[in-house]
C-alpha cells in the first residue's frame, strides 16, 4: 500500500526523476534517512540471527529429548543410576537431560550412606530447581532482542517518516510551490522508511511470540520431569510421596 501511494505520487507529479528500484530510492534519500534504513537493516540482521539460532537450538532440544526420555526412564526403572547419568551426558542439547543430569548427580552423591535423609532429598530437589532455572535462561537467550526490535523498529521507521515530511516541506520552501512534484521526493522517502520499519518489526514480533510459547512448553516439560524425578528419589530412599 505504501509503495502504491508512492507510485501514485510519482505519476501525479509528472516527474521521471524518481525511479522505483531500490538503488534509485536509496540514492534519492538524504543522509539522515539513509542512517535510519541502515539502523533498521542492522536490527533485521540481528533478529534473523536470533531466529535461526533459536530455531536450531529448540529443534535439537526437541529431537534429543524425544530420544532421551524413554532411554533414561528405562534405566531408572531398572535402578541403573550410572547408566541414566551417562545417557543424560550423551544428550547435552536436550533441556530435559540437563535438568535430570543435575538431579541424578546430586542424588548419586548420597548413595553411599545407609539411609538417605530428607535433607539430602531436598538437596537433590534444589539441584533440579537450579538446573531448571539455568536452562530456562539459556532457552530465552536472544528473545529479549527480538522483543526490543519488534517494539522499536516501527518507531525508528516513524522517525524516518518525520525526516521525509520535513524534507518535503523544505522542498516546498525551496521551489516556492506546493505541487506534488515538490513533495514527491520527501513523501517517497517517508513511505520507504515506514515500510522498512514495519518489514523489520512484524517478523520479529511473530518470532518472539512463537519462541516464547516454545519456551513455556519446555518449562512445563522440565517441571514435570523434575517432579517425577523427586518422586523416584523418594521411592529409592524408602519414603513415600506423602512424606514430602
Amino acid at each position: 500500500m505504501l509503495y502504491a501511494l508512492y507510485f501514485w505520487l510519482q505519476d501525479q507529479s509528472g516527474s521521471n526523476t524518481l525511479a522505483t528500484d531500490p538503488i534509485s530510492l536509496w540514492n534519492h534519500m538524504g543522509i539522515p534517512a539513509k542512517l535510519v534504513v541502515v539502523t533498521l537493516f542492522v536490527m533485521s540482521v540481528i533478529s534473523i540471527g536470533v531466529m535461526v539460532d533459536r530455531y536450531l537450538v529448540f529443534a535439537a532440544a526437541r529431537k534429543q529429548s524425544r530420544e532421551f526420555a524413554p532411554a533414561v526412564a528405562g534405566a531408572l526403572k531398572n535402578g541403573r543410576l550410572d547408566e541414566a547419568i551417562k545417557i543424560a551426558e550423551r544428550n547435552k542439547k536436550s533441556h530435559l537431560a540437563k535438568v535430570v543430569s543435575a538431579g541424578l548427580s546430586e542424588f548419586q552423591a548420597h548413595q553411599g550412606s545407609s539411609e538417605i535423609s530428607g535433607g539430602e532429598i531436598d538437596a537433590s530437589k534444589r539441584a533440579l530447581d537450579r538446573a531448571e532455572a539455568i536452562e530456562h535462561a539459556d532457552l530465552k537467550r536472544g528473545l529479549g532482542s527480538l522483543a526490543t526490535i519488534g517494539s522499536t523498529a516501527p518507531f525508528v521507521g516513524l522517525f524516518g517518516t518525520v525526516l521525509g515530511i520535513v524534507n518535503a516541506f523544505k522542498s516546498i520552501g525551496a521551489e516556492k510551490t506546493t505541487g506534488l512534484a515538490a513533495v514527491a521526493g520527501g513523501i517517497s522517502e517517508a513511505l520507504v522508511t515506514t515500510a522498512v520499519g514495519l518489514f523489520v518489526a512484524i517478523p520479529a514480533v511473530w518470532a518472539y511470540n512463537y519462541f516464547s510459547s516454545r519456551v513455556e512448553a519446555f518449562d512445563i516439560e522440565m517441571n514435570n520431569s523434575s517432579s517425577e524425578l523427586v518422586d523416584y528419589f523418594l521411592k529409592r530412599s524408602g519414603r513415600t510421596t506423602a512424606s514430602k
